[in-house]
């Protein structure tokens, strides 16, 4: 989900230490909406689980920068909880503590390394209740809203097709899912800084799938490739040629003609720097010209047109419900009282115009084709 995502990739920026001008006997605070406060308290539990010493690297102008940025998803997820609220959409105690349970036993962790995990994130069962509370309800919202759109009708789905013929020549491939983890810290969503870490990481996750933890939640919440992440690890289709290409004739082979749809490869795939957990979501056999008479054409259009229209649907939904909330934002107050106590800016990077791609980019980029399955 857009909004979820958004408040996590914009979490794991957002850093304790900017006081807000308002305080009150449970702390500091940052904003307030429709009068509910968000504290700074709150929020600095959690970035300290994201970021882990990075905050260090950062200047006061880059903190300032994350901090508004990540208070303003907070807001969100507080408007859109709210709604909830009066939509009396907010799960039961049940409700939450199956999907704790549920969590608990996908981090394939003990009882007491989840605890001693809670603990470094100076996070507790309380606090991760609630944040689950509100997730669900959120969802559940989002549910309702988007429950109000109607499946296309026959003659949307052929204008469609007939409009975008050329993304129904299919060729031999598969439809892969990827999650990516990132040794460099090069975006806000990366939690790795290093080789041991990245590989730990790869290692963790494969775990948790192999025990049957649902692959899109995984590449939703771990996934350091922001655009595949928000697509719940939907990656692309690769032709078998762009599968050799793209990660070498061994990985191709076993892709194309060992595995099984739904499966993942149980070691990880060097690609561009970066390791991949890759899952194989559909694969075509042999070349196909398709019609709305091939399996599968029309209910894809159909769910293309849906999820499009979802997506526009929230989006306004977020608009409407902002503009009637009653926002108060501390944070951005001081900003604004303290312009010139801002300094220590670093350039941004110039990005080359050689960059390697990233996952979501077109692989038939890569000249690197030596890369095997370890």
């Amino acid at each position: 989900m857009r909004i979820i995502t958004l408040f996590l990739i914009f979490l794991g920026l957002f850093l304790a230490g900017c006081g807000a001008s308002e305080k009150s006997e449970g702390g500091e605070i940052a904003a307030k909406v429709n009068g509910k406060p968000i504290r700074m308290e709150e929020v600095e539990r959690l970035i300290k689980a994201q970021l882990r010493g990075e905050e260090k690297k950062l200047s006061e102008l880059e903190l300032a920068q994350a901090r508004l940025q990540a208070l303003d998803a907070l807001i969100q997820r507080e408007v859109m909880f709210q709604k909830a609220q009066k939509e009396n959409l907010v799960p039961s105690e049940d409700e939450v503590t199956a999907e704790l349970n549920k969590r608990k036993t996908e981090s394939g962790l003990s009882k007491e390394e989840f605890e001693k995990r809670l603990k470094e994130a100076e996070e507790n069962e309380a606090s991760l209740r609630e944040s689950i509370k509100k997730e669900l309800a959120i969802q559940k919202l989002n549910d309702r809203v988007t429950g109000k759109i109607e499946s296309p009708k026959d003659s949307e789905i052929q204008k469609f097709f007939e409009t975008n013929r050329e993304l129904f020549k299919a060729k031999r491939g598969a439809q892969l899912g990827v999650i990516v983890v990132d040794p460099q810290k090069t975006s806000e969503q990366d939690t790795t800084t290093n080789l041991v870490e990245a590989q730990q990481k790869v290692k963790e996750l494969g775990e948790r799938l192999l025990r049957g933890a649902d692959f899109a939640t995984i590449a939703r919440e771990n996934s350091e490739d922001p655009q595949t992440a928000l697509r719940n690890g939907d990656w692309r289709y690769f032709t078998e040629d762009e599968l050799k290409q793209t990660f070498g004739n061994a990985v191709a082979e076993y892709i194309m003609n060992k595995m099984q749809i739904g499966e993942i490869i149980p070691q990880a795939i060097p690609l561009e720097g970066k390791l991949l957990i890759i899952k194989l979501q559909f694969r075509r056999e042999k070349d196909e010209d398709q019609t709305l008479d091939t399996p599968g054409v029309r209910q894809q259009i159909a769910d293309l047109l849906v999820n499009a229209r979802k997506q526009l649907l929230l989006q306004a939904y977020m608009t409407v419900a902002m503009d009637e909330a009653r926002i108060e934002n501390f944070l951005a107050k001081r900003v604004l009282e303290n312009p010139n106590e801002l300094s220590g800016a670093r350039p941004m990077p110039i990005e080359s115009p050689t960059a390697s791609p990233t996952p979501t980019e077109n692989p038939n980029k890569n000249e690197n084709k030596g890369s095997e399955q370890k």
